[in-house]
């Protein structure tokens, strides 16, 4: 009984300071359009039947008339109906996926489980038409074209990113892009699907020994045990997403900038990028092949300079 009062006054709390934030930015700042939302991914080159993977931050956007629904509306327009958007729809009750793997009681439900991604993976959620894949951590959430194809069967996959998951499914799509709607390059979940990928060929140990079966239930009420290999804590605090890793950040900009791969433009009131899926992930494998990846050291990084590892692939708007 505790424990549920506490939840209802963090919602409660959650929402008064989402209003205020809201309201504060309705009266000071400059109001976005859905028009504007949906040139600035056309100037990104997002096109009709691209198929998005998307990590955002709303509040970067600025003051957008009709909040987060408007937002996805203007990603469905720059898509159209024959393209596909992705969102990760994640729900770690433990705040982290050691801690929520540590859980006894938790089993996932797909039917009353919602997400704790912020406000534009809630709105994709309860916008419809929407197909969500079975996961106890990392849940994603698709609408389109490849939408059923790209979340069903996430709850048989071997592991989180890998074989069969959104992720590689989603590199196997023709057009196919990850999107970052006013973020950096580092909460970018898309890296992992290289980790999954190489397994024990990575270079070097990032999971824990041991892998947890967490329980889920499917829109039936079946019950599914699905494998979740947490990653090792100590190596985590190194990597690219962690507040210290400034320089990490940085140099995957430049990296992916350098190489030709990364189109930059202006959605909203936020900075964003785009990548091509397939050569996100074939970069991504060129890296670890010379020692650099998410988790590399400062000394690392200087051992590689970003100018050795330009490819010199033509600019993803030179290929289009």
């Amino acid at each position: 009984m505790l424990e549920g009062a506490k939840r209802a006054i963090n919602t409660a709390l959650e929402a008064w300071r989402r209003a205020a934030s809201a309201n504060k930015a309705r009266q000071s700042g400059r109001h976005v359009t859905r028009a504007e939302l949906a040139a600035g991914l056309q100037r990104l080159g997002i096109a009709p039947g691209d198929t998005l993977f998307i990590h955002s931050s709303l509040k970067s956007l600025g003051y957008v008339e009709g909040g987060a629904a408007t937002v996805i509306r203007a990603l469905q327009d720059a898509v159209g109906q024959q393209g596909t958007l992705l969102l990760p729809t994640y729900y770690l009750p433990g705040g982290t996926l050691h801690a929520t793997c540590e859980m006894h009681d938790y089993v996932f439900d797909v039917r009353r489980h919602g997400t704790h991604m912020g406000r534009l993976p809630e709105a994709f959620l309860a916008s419809g038409a929407i197909c969500r894949s079975i996961h106890p951590t990392h849940s994603v959430s698709a609408w389109g074209r490849h939408a059923a194809y790209l979340t069903e069967g996430h709850h048989r996959a071997p592991s989180i990113f890998g074989a069969g998951s959104p992720w590689q499914r989603c590199i196997g799509c023709d057009n196919a892009k990850v999107l970052g709607l006013g973020i950096s390059m580092g909460p970018v979940t898309f890296y992992h699907a290289l980790e999954d990928a190489m397994g024990d060929a990575f270079p070097l140990p990032i999971w824990q020994a041991r892998t947890a079966l967490l329980p889920c239930l499917d829109h039936a009420g079946t019950r599914w045990e699905v494998p979740v290999r947490p990653f090792d804590p100590a190596v985590a605090r190194r990597r690219i997403d962690h507040p210290g890793r400034g320089d990490l950040r940085a140099y995957f900009q430049q990296e992916f900038d350098a190489a030709g791969l990364r189109v930059n433009g202006q959605v909203g009131d936020a900075a964003s990028w785009c990548i091509p899926a397939r050569a996100f992930f074939d970069h991504l494998r060129l890296l670890a092949s010379e020692n650099v990846t998410i988790y590399s050291t400062a000394a690392q990084l200087a051992a590689r300079p970003v100018s050795h590892g330009a490819s010199g692939h033509p600019s993803p708007s030179a290929r289009a």
